[in-house]
């Protein structure tokens, strides 16, 4: 498979390179600054330098790819745009060159329900984590807004809490709900996933929850 991936310069995006050439797909590293990849990856990859938020540049990126992988995100804790506008910058883009697939790591905070235990339904997402982080997810929800308002074949992937603890080859997943008992998700774990679902036609709008 062809897939171009964005945000891939940070941990997941890191795991999802890695892991997609080990399964021999050809790989396309959307990034801002190339000279942050590792050195051994970059001979390996279709490195792509441009500003991620112009449709017009990034279009070449993403034409003739089986799928287009997300992973972007803000270390920052202050009110911030970088996934919605990321988002709507990759499927404008998607939409001049018509691909079609689009995956997007979310995150398992974002939503309380009824696949969460109680104590993590009523006190742990709602009073904690949203709250601490609440200007990421606001930033979330519209990207996850504009994506189901999109008419491209989407899958919203939300993981517990990121470690770096390695892959596990035993995560779960749940279609539409969180995963229950599902604290926290390896990035290892996280890109296998999405790259598996790639090819999952029964995942297509829907949000699949994925817990190590």
């Amino acid at each position: 498979m062809r897939i171009a991936v964005f945000g891939a310069t940070g941990g997941t995006g890191l795991q999802l390179l890695r892991q997609g050439l080990d399964l021999a797909h050809e790989v396309t590293a959307v990034v801002r600054d190339a000279a942050r990849l590792p050195t051994e990856l970059r001979a390996r990859l279709d490195v792509v330098e441009t500003d991620i938020m112009d449709p017009a540049a990034i279009a070449p990126a993403v034409k003739d790819r089986d799928a287009v992988l997300s992973a972007l995100g803000s270390r920052e804790r202050g009110p911030t745009t970088v996934q919605s506008a990321g988002i709507a910058s990759i499927m404008a883009a998607m939409g001049r060159v018509g691909a079609r697939r689009l995956l997007m790591v979310s995150a398992g905070g974002l939503e309380a329900d009824a696949g969460d235990g109680p104590f993590t339904r009523y006190v742990l997402k709602p009073l904690i984590v949203q709250r601490l982080f609440r200007n990421n997810y606001t930033d979330l929800a519209e990207a996850e807004r504009l994506i189901r308002a999109g008419d491209l074949d989407w899958t919203i992937v939300r993981p517990a809490r990121l470690t770096d603890s390695g892959r596990t080859n035993r995560y779960r997943t749940a279609r539409d709900l969180a995963v229950r008992g599902g604290h926290s998700t390896t990035r290892a774990d996280l890109a296998d996933c999405m790259l598996e679902l790639i090819g999952d036609r029964t995942s297509i709008h829907h949000v699949i929850s994925v817990a190590s």
